[in-house]
C-alpha cells in the first residue's frame, strides 16, 4: 500500500448503530471500482483500496464514516462503493438508494455463507428478502489483527 499509515488506517468500529438497525443510504453518494476475484476471494482488494482512498483523500471527498460497500456479484469479482462527499475527476457519482437493514457478524472470512443465511433467516422472521446484499468490511486485515476483531456488516436492501 503507498501510504505507511495504511497498517493502523481504521478506527476501532462500534458495532451498535449498525447491529440489527435500518439505515438509508438516500442522499449518500459513492464512487465505484472493481475487485477481481478467484471463486469469491479477491486477488487485488488492498490495490482498488488504496487507489480510491488516496484519491478519494487528495479530491478532499473522504467523509468522517468512511463507507466502502462491496457488492459480491460475481464468483470472478466485486464492485466496490466508496463513499464520498463530492465528485472526484473523472468519475460518475453512484447512488445507493433505499433502506437497509443491517446484521453485525464478527469472525474470519470464512464464514460468509453462514452469515449470509443468518440474514436471509432473520429477514424471513421479518417476512421480507433481500432485494440487494452489500458488505461493509468495517477493518483491513491488519486492524483487525491488531484489534483482535474482524467485524463484518452486511447490509440487505428491503
Amino acid at each position: 500500500m503507498p501510504s505507511a499509515t495504511r497498517t493502523t488506517c481504521c478506527p476501532v468500529f462500534d458495532p451498535t448503530p449498525w447491529d440489527r438497525q435500518r439505515v438509508s443510504l438516500d442522499g449518500r453518494h459513492f464512487v465505484k471500482d472493481r475487485v477481481t476475484s478467484f471463486l469469491h476471494v479477491p486477488l487485488n482488494y488492498g490495490a482498488v483500496m488504496s487507489r480510491n482512498l488516496d484519491a478519494i483523500e487528495a479530491a478532499g471527498a473522504l467523509p468522517a464514516s468512511r463507507l466502502v460497500l462491496t457488492d459480491e456479484n460475481s464468483l470472478w469479482g466485486a464492485d466496490v462503493y466508496f463513499e464520498v462527499t463530492r465528485a472526484l475527476p473523472g468519475r460518475p457519482l453512484v447512488s445507493l438508494p433505499g433502506d437497509y437493514f443491517c446484521r453485525v457478524f464478527e469472525g474470519p472470512f470464512s464464514q460468509v455463507k453462514q452469515w449470509i443465511r443468518a440474514m436471509q433467516d432473520e429477514l424471513a422472521a421479518q417476512g421480507k428478502a433481500a432485494a440487494q446484499l452489500y458488505f461493509f468490511y468495517t477493518t483491513c486485515p491488519a486492524c483487525a489483527k491488531k484489534y483482535g476483531r474482524n467485524y463484518v456488516v452486511l447490509l440487505a436492501r428491503v
